[in-house]
């Protein structure tokens, strides 16, 4: 079992523990409790579900909601009045008000998972992936990236699709692509991912993201308005600053 099996499986775990005694779940656990980057990934997913439960537990339906619902059973005696004041419309509307804060909470909460989860994936694939890939527009995107003056921040000239076709190294994350290129500045080295945003919607777009350390690499997710990007190294949180 890999990594990325196991955090497939993981995925479906609920926190606090409610699915121990499960025989699915056991061999990505086990896997969970040797591998160090998996386990790191695997805290901070049961820490992120733990919140968005406890933020949901937090939300109470309007007060109205109960009487609405019951007065809709009420409706044939009722006498003729407006549409939009019948009971089953306000029952509707305080339904759809209880969705749009349920949404108003967990919609972040998704992006951010969606950012966690590419960024866990780099760092995964940096560690154990078998890194590589050919042709003319990786090439000469390496060539540019290992530039001192290219700031990754500010725009990269990507070609997603001819890079994919030219051999450009290719991998599958939730069904879509992600291409890696490899890069040296002087004697260090990293590793560059990318995505196009129209296969993650929920990636958050046109911003540093994040910089930090996952599984003893640093690393650096941002976006511009067509790609999502992170860069993954064991030089250091400063050195992929710079980079940006």
């Amino acid at each position: 079992m890999t990594n990325q099996e196991a955090q497939f499986i993981l995925n479906a775990y609920r926190p606090g523990g409610l699915d121990a005694g499960e025989a699915l779940f056991g061999d990505a656990l086990q896997q969970a409790r040797q591998d160090p980057a998996l386990g790191a990934w695997f805290a901070r997913e049961q820490a992120h579900a733990t919140t968005v439960a406890a933020k949901l537990r937090e939300i109470a339906p309007p007060p109205a909601l109960r009487a609405a619902i019951l007065a809709g059973a009420r409706m044939s005696e009722a006498p003729a009045r407006s549409w939009w004041m019948q009971p089953a419309w306000l029952a509707v509307a305080a339904a759809v008000t209880v969705l749009l804060a349920v949404t108003a909470v967990v919609w972040p909460q998704r992006a951010s998972a969606q950012a966690d989860r590419l960024t866990n994936f780099a760092v995964d694939d940096t560690l154990y992936g078998r890194h590589g890939g050919h042709g003319a527009p990786g090439g000469a995107l390496s060539v540019l990236l290992g530039q001192p003056s290219t700031r990754l921040g500010a725009g990269l000239p990507v070609d997603f699709t001819a890079l994919r076709a030219t051999g450009c190294r290719t991998l599958t994350l939730a069904g879509h692509d992600v291409l890696e290129v490899c890069f040296a500045r002087g004697d260090n080295q990293f590793h560059l991912y990318m995505v196009q945003q129209a296969d993650f919607p929920r990636l958050p777009a046109g911003e540093i993201a994040d910089v930090g350390t996952r599984g003893g690499m640093s690393f650096a997710s941002w976006a511009d308005s067509t790609h999502h990007y992170v860069v993954v190294s064991n030089a250091g949180v400063a050195a992929i600053k710079g980079l940006l």
